[in-house]
């Protein structure tokens, strides 16, 4: 049977289930605050906060392993002296009670010089790889040709969301869980030495794009976005069936597809997307 992968109810996190079970979490960007107290937002840390959240889904899962599906860390390409002081505590903390799997992202330069090698912590490739029967990777790489093997692929880095509009134009922004398919046409010209007709190389699997635990790290509304508009080489290339994925609530809402959704009243792409690509697009006088 295939890995079962069920999001935790009401939270930005998931367990999947095989031989092993694994708690999946993405985007936590520790260090978020430094970042954006040099812009002039003064804001404390929530480290602890989001560790003890996280500890709780541990205590109620109890799982063999936790996933860090990348951007643990959130300042590029420097270290900030809160992620200096704040990652090794949260990480070694983690480890103490479960084994801890990092797939760096594209803000985890160097996250392997921040803890104690002799912790239960494992970085992986950032092009991903398969554990107990699913294949994990950021999403700001291709992934490896491994992962197209498996029956399940989760990845992150865009932060889905979803965008409510009513029709005064005020809105509101929902995180969500997005679940698709590769596209094989989009992927055979960079997997040209894999045999798309092969179950040992492409078993088309089903893919989870996972929301971002840290809530200020903003989002994409991937109702009002085309495949240009997504982030990494998978999705910006059309390697992601974008028009038939399913859009999910963290409250276990399903909206339905992308392309159903789009021709709704307050969920349709908004005329001021249309009119800024326009504006972008026109040549000056």
């Amino acid at each position: 049977m295939p890995p079962e992968i069920i999001p935790i109810l009401e939270e930005p996190a998931l367990k999947a289930t095989n031989t092993e079970t694994t708690l999946v979490i993405a985007d936590i960007h520790l260090g978020i605050e430094w970042d954006l107290y040099r812009s002039g937002i003064n804001l404390p840390s929530r480290m602890k906060d989001r560790l003890d959240r996280i500890l709780g889904y541990i205590e109620a899962v109890s799982p063999d392993r936790i996933v860090l599906l990348g951007d643990v860390k959130h300042n590029v390409p420097q270290v900030s002296w809160q992620e200096k002081d704040e990652i090794p505590r949260f990480l070694e903390t983690l480890a103490k009670h479960v084994h801890v799997d990092i797939f760096p992202g594209n803000h985890d330069g160097g996250i392997e010089f921040l803890f104690s090698g002799q912790k239960d912590i494992k970085v992986h490739s950032a092009r991903g790889a398969v554990l107990d029967g699913i294949g994990y990777f950021h999403g700001h790489t291709w992934p490896a040709p491994e992962l197209l093997a498996a029956s399940s692929v989760i990845t992150a880095h865009n932060h889905p969301t979803v965008r409510f509009t009513d029709a005064f134009g005020y809105s509101m922004v929902e995180p969500a869980w997005i679940r698709t398919k590769f596209k094989a046409e989009a992927l055979k010209e960079r997997f040209g030495n894999l045999d798309f007709e092969n179950g040992n190389d492409w078993a088309d699997p089903e893919v989870f794009i996972v929301p971002a635990f840290n809530e200020l790290c903003g989002g994409v509304p991937f109702n009002e976005s085309a495949k240009e508009d997504l982030l990494g080489p998978v999705f910006s290339s059309g390697g992601i069936e974008l028009e038939n994925a399913e859009v999910y609530l963290l409250d276990g809402t399903r909206l339905g597809l992308i392309k159903n959704i789009r021709k709704l009243e307050h969920t349709k792409a908004r005329s001021r997307i249309k009119g800024r690509r326009r504006k972008n697009s026109e040549k000056p006088a």
